[in-house]
């Protein structure tokens, strides 16, 4: 499996901006579809946004218009910039991978903290 590590979380005001990195271990080129899930403290873990080795992306809708997802297939990289950010988008945020699109997500990094002041 491929080794996922996320940096870029932090501190940050409502209103403010994050960006979010996602290194792999290898090519990320061959996963049929990257993903950055988040997890709030208390609260199941939820799928923030996807990108698709065909470069189509899915937001989920608490985010769509704020959030982008990109991925850089040469840096083995991806990204989440977030924008417009509100407290309610304070969680742990993790990177992950599938092999296949029928596939579970099989490759997960350590998370990264992003808080969200108000």
């Amino acid at each position: 499996q491929v080794q996922l590590a996320e940096s870029g979380g932090g501190l940050v005001q409502a209103g403010g901006s994050l960006r979010l990195s996602c290194v792999a271990s290898r090519s990320i080129f061959s996963s049929a579809a990257m993903g950055w899930h988040r997890q709030a403290a208390g609260k199941q873990r939820e799928l923030v946004a996807v990108i698709r080795s065909d470069d189509s992306t899915t937001y989920a809708g608490s985010v769509k218009g704020r959030f982008t997802i990109s991925r850089d297939n040469a840096k083995n990289m991806v990204y989440l910039q977030m924008n417009s950010l509100k407290p309610e988008d304070t969680a742990v945020y993790y990177c992950a991978a599938k092999p296949l699109l029928v596939s579970p997500w099989g490759s997960w990094g350590q998370g990264t903290q992003v808080t969200v002041s108000s």
